[in-house]
């Protein structure tokens, strides 16, 4: 029996139908993968999806980093509110750079905790570990599923509410590394759903296929076919199904091939001396993904430099396209303002950020780089399984934006 109770959630109402409800993040997953991959007729349970349902475009959060997105996707608000500024931020309390990985630094509470609060089966995996803490913030009393398929092993009754994950799923423990991370995912949701342990689901993939291969590459055409074997499964269990990214994905090099970076932390070294510090909020333990290198930067400006006169220097580099002072960043960009540097940079489509060249591993790195975090990688798809009703289909003309796909999914169907 699945509870239809309504409920509430950061001022939101959230009416979910009785039927499974699986909301999904399909990370890094811009819509040109899925166009490469529809056209070449390698999803065709998506494709059968979406005729029935919508597909669309919205709008994420900035940074267009996981932490930030994947936090204001299950509070359903911007990082101005959920306080998650980026993957990694200097601590305005203790001044040391640190991971923003915790719960701790959640300043609201989410949907998955208000969904079971009102009696739905709540399940939360992620491919990431580092995802964990922050997605199940306020599941630990609720009897919620909580676990990642990088640790699928370690999952226990006591602290992740199930254990013996690889049994249940009939797959071992997968590597971060690799598609099959993600695909683990799917099918940890396919299991849930037909064993009646979950009605209320979250699903967050990982960017590793992404950031290594183009849309039109082998590797990325087969990871898509994979998921959608399993997204298949889902839609045959009966749930209702909705999928947005988090971000989307660039390549980031010269025409050399090399990566495109402005190492920012050296020029302004050079050019205003030491007392300076640059924060790149995409630095994450997955240094493979991206050297720790993305499309955006926050800027610590030593308090004996006027900050507009740094502001004017950096605007003016070459691939630097935005710089916003605190205020302004916060205002244009929904962000915490206590949890941002004194400016924030963005840089261009192809170019990323970085502080120095002894910061950044980029030996890792095959086949060049491919990264995000930028305004070009903001914009993702929406996908649901159910047609809209006239009232969301006036939404989606408008503003929507990635974190109101929760919203779209429970409140949304025709039906």
């Amino acid at each position: 029996m699945i509870a239809t109770e309504s409920f509430e959630a950061n001022g939101k109402t959230y009416r979910p139908p009785a039927r499974p409800i699986v909301v999904m993040c399909l990370d890094g997953c811009g819509d040109e993968y899925l166009s490469a991959a529809l056209a070449r007729d390698r999803m065709p349970n998506l494709g059968a999806m979406v005729v029935r349902g919508y597909r669309g475009m919205v709008r994420g959060a900035l940074p267009s980093f996981t932490n930030v997105n994947n936090a204001s996707i299950v509070t359903g608000v911007p990082p101005s509110r959920t306080g998650i500024s980026g993957n990694f931020f200097l601590d305005p309390v203790t001044g040391e750079a640190v991971m923003m990985n915790s719960s701790q630094y959640l300043r609201c509470p989410t949907i998955l905790a208000a969904a079971a609060a009102a009696g739905r089966k709540v399940a939360m995996v992620t491919a990431k570990d580092k995802l964990c803490s922050i997605l199940s913030h306020g599941l630990g009393d609720a009897q919620a599923i909580c676990f990642s398929a990088e640790k699928a092993n370690e999952a226990k009754e006591a602290t992740h509410g199930i254990g013996d994950v690889e049994q249940i799923i009939g797959h071992a423990t997968p590597p971060i590394y690799s598609a099959a991370a993600s695909v683990y995912v799917f099918r940890a949701g396919v299991a849930l759903v037909a064993e009646g342990r979950a009605d209320f689901l979250y699903l967050s993939l990982t960017d590793y296929i992404q950031h290594k291969h183009a849309p039109e590459a082998p590797e990325a055409l087969d990871f898509l076919a994979s998921l959608d074997l399993q997204l298949g499964r889902l839609l045959e269990l009966g749930a209702v199904v909705g999928a947005t990214a988090d971000h989307g994905m660039n390549a980031k090099n010269r025409p050399d091939g090399n990566p495109n970076v402005v190492y920012l932390q050296t020029m302004l070294d050079e050019r205003f001396g030491s007392g300076h510090r640059v924060v790149c909020p995409i630095t994450d333990p997955y240094v493979r993904h991206h050297g720790g290198l993305g499309s955006l930067v926050s800027v610590h400006v030593d308090p004996g430099t006027p900050i507009d006169q740094v502001a004017d220097w950096i605007s003016a580099l070459a691939g630097i396209t935005e710089v916003h002072d605190r205020q302004a960043a916060a205002r244009r960009m929904e962000l915490p303002a206590d949890r941002i540097g004194d400016l924030v940079a963005l840089s261009g489509r192809d170019v990323v950020i970085g502080v120095t060249p002894d910061d950044h591993d980029l030996s890792l790195l095959e086949g060049g780089l491919r990264s995000h975090g930028g305004r070009y990688e903001d914009m993702v798809p929406l996908l649901l399984s159910e047609p809209l009703n006239d009232a969301y289909r006036r939404k989606a003309e408008c503003d929507p934006r990635n974190f109101d796909v929760f919203d779209f999914t429970c409140n949304g169907g025709a039906g």
